[in-house]
């Protein structure tokens, strides 16, 4: 089956891996986000020269968004929201920025989606606020266990006939499967630094939710993220197949590199 990564194109999905993986994103059967329950969450338009899509991506420093490789490889514009759940309407504590800098994982491979990451740097720092607009509180300092409960979040499609994205962001707890698991579906696409996730029925990631953030709670309001979106089934977002995530554990210290901070 194949690979299908999940950013949206403002005017249709992005490439295919291969059922396939799809490097675009849902949150399928989710639920609307609370004000400031995810302050770290930020939503990306991004440009390339021949084409415009949405993607998701966590703030890991006042200049740093984390995102899928595949969202910002060749892009040469990127606006990027933080500090609300809503891409449209009223709201005092949203901030746009616009920028055409990133930085892509050194091994990143688009054919294989592996070590799929990158950031979206900012020209001037966010004015954080705390309950708002915030960094992710935490990295892991250990990989992924199986059979992990986990939350994904985004702005993407809420069903395969849906137009994405969608005003409001959503997000849905899951489950974390062993890659044995995950191979059963997808074969030997499925490399080290993947994690896949599967939520009851069809719940997961959708079109749209491309590079969002696969987080844990570590205690009362803090998050850990451990994952990044990266694919879904080709057989659509509504299937039974699961979600596929980029883990941040083995990109530990690349991520430390950049951003110059300590998880």
């Amino acid at each position: 089956m194949q690979l299908h990564t999940i950013a949206v194109f403002l005017g249709c999905v992005v490439f295919s891996l291969q059922t396939q993986p799809h490097k675009d994103g849902r949150i399928i059967g989710g639920n609307v986000a609370r004000a400031g329950q995810f302050p770290f969450a930020a939503a990306i338009t991004v440009k390339t020269r021949d084409s415009k899509f949405f993607c998701g991506g966590s703030i890991l420093t006042s200049k740093h968004i984390l995102s899928a490789g595949h969202c910002v490889n060749g892009a040469v514009e990127f606006t990027v929201q933080v500090g609300s759940n809503h891409l449209e309407g009223d709201d005092n504590y949203r901030y746009i920025a616009s920028t055409n800098d990133y930085i892509l994982h050194p091994e990143y491979d688009p054919d294989t989606l592996a070590h799929n990451l990158g950031f979206v740097v900012l020209r001037m720092d966010l004015r954080l606020i705390v309950g708002y607009l915030w960094y992710v509180s935490y990295l892991p300092t250990t990989d992924l266990v199986d059979s992990e409960a986990v939350t994904t979040l985004g702005w993407g499609q809420l069903s395969d006939d849906s137009v994405g994205p969608v005003n409001d962001l959503h997000y849905v707890e899951v489950v974390t499967l062993s890659n044995l698991e995950c191979k059963i579906i997808y074969g030997d696409q499925i490399t080290e630094d993947m994690v896949c996730v599967e939520g009851n029925y069809n719940e997961g990631s959708c079109i749209g939710d491309s590079g969002g953030p696969l987080v844990q709670e570590v205690r009362l309001g803090l998050m850990k993220q451990v994952g990044i979106a990266t694919f879904v089934s080709m057989n659509g977002c509504e299937s039974t197949d699961p979600s596929g995530f980029t883990r941040i554990y083995p990109h530990l210290e690349w991520i430390q590199n950049v951003t110059n901070r300590t998880y």
